[in-house]
């Protein structure tokens, strides 16, 4: 008997669905500044209020004075000037380089170069190195005004660590200038609450 030939079929499987995979959402990478560049960032934000005080005394539209910039320090060599200030009273005023500024008093006396000798001086606000070049009138009107000469310039060398004597209210130093020189130092006073005249000011002496 003859056989029938039976085909099979091929049976269709339904597709799979692929299931979506979430993705993990990207991680914020911060880059963390080195610990050179944050000392760098820490130093220039605390040096440079320094000359807050000089800039904000001071009309830089009507005055020849040099505006006050973040401080630098300029090289090994510490420099000094004595300018005298002929403003409603006569005064000498005392700078010396240190932490990129000039540290400055006003003293009431002409400096004299004889031992033993003391001169008050009175502790002001810090001055752009700029300043050390200063000369000419300050106009009418204006913080300061008056006539500015330069008496005495140089440089001079610290006895001992100048930042922390400067701090501790007595500085050591030897000046090398044309007319003041050899060693010299600045006391700082203790203040007299008795005293109005003295409120609101540092009282230092020129020794």
């Amino acid at each position: 008997m003859a056989t029938r030939k039976t085909s099979k079929r091929a049976v269709k499987r339904p597709a799979m669905k692929k299931r979506a995979t979430k993705r993990a959402p990207a991680r914020k990478t911060t880059v963390k500044k080195s610990a050179a560049t944050k000392s760098t960032a820490t130093r220039s934000a605390t040096r440079a209020p320094t000359l807050a005080e000089y800039n904000r005394k001071r009309d830089f539209s009507r005055t020849r004075e040099p505006a006050g910039t973040v401080p630098r320090a300029k090289g090994k060599t510490l420099h000094f000037v004595v300018q005298k200030h002929a403003a409603s009273h006569l005064h000498y005023d005392f700078r010396l380089e240190l932490d990129g500024v000039l540290k400055s008093w006003a003293v009431p006396k002409e400096p004299k170069a004889v031992v033993g000798d003391k001169r008050l001086a009175v502790h002001v606000e810090d001055h752009p190195l700029e300043y050390g070049r200063f000369r000419g009138v300050i106009p009418e009107g204006h913080y300061g005004a008056g006539r500015v000469e330069i008496w005495d310039r140089g440089w001079w060398e610290p006895v001992g660590d100048p930042h922390a004597d400067y701090r501790k209210g007595s500085l050591k130093f030897v000046l090398h200038g044309r007319r003041l020189r050899g060693g010299w130092a600045l006391v700082r006073m203790r203040p007299r609450g008795d005293d109005p005249r003295d409120r609101g000011k540092e009282n230092w002496l020129l020794i």
